[in-house]
């Protein structure tokens, strides 16, 4: 048996503390940038059910609406699930054909507000039958 001399020994050793710095401050911003990811994935996760909760009441209260006999000039409004809603049904503002028609268009306009502050609105048209006389 040979007795080591001391770079021998130096050389067997571990990691200086200048390796272990290096490695420690890449893992940090691994972790970190692992957490900002995650962080954004979280946010973008809860707009996107926000978005959908609005949609989903948005398609109820149109599904809702009254037919369209019943379905008259002004404007209501009302809360479900949380959700501020309005409807407006104005006459048509676009440009109607020369023939005359059996029908009338209204423009539905459906406005949906969420707790958040968040708005969805939903504009549509409505053929009313004209009244006759």
């Amino acid at each position: 048996m040979s007795r080591a001399t001391r770079s021998e020994r130096r050389q067997a050793g571990g990691f200086t503390i200048i390796e272990v710095l290096v490695a420690l401050a890449v893992v940090s911003a691994t972790l970190a940038a692992i957490g900002a990811l995650v962080a954004s994935s979280v946010r973008s996760t809860a707009a996107l059910e926000r978005h959908v909760a609005l949609v989903a009441t948005a398609r109820v209260i149109v599904a809702g609406l009254p037919k369209r006999e019943e379905l008259a000039v002004g404007n209501f409004s009302g809360e479900l699930a949380g959700h501020r809603w309005r409807v407006d049904v104005l006459p048509f503002a676009g440009v109607l054909p020369a023939v005359a028609s059996p029908w009338v268009p209204h423009t539905v306009v459906v406005t949906v507000r969420g707790p958040s502050g968040g708005a969805l609105q939903i504009n549509t048209v409505r053929l009313l039958r004209r009244a006759n006389g």
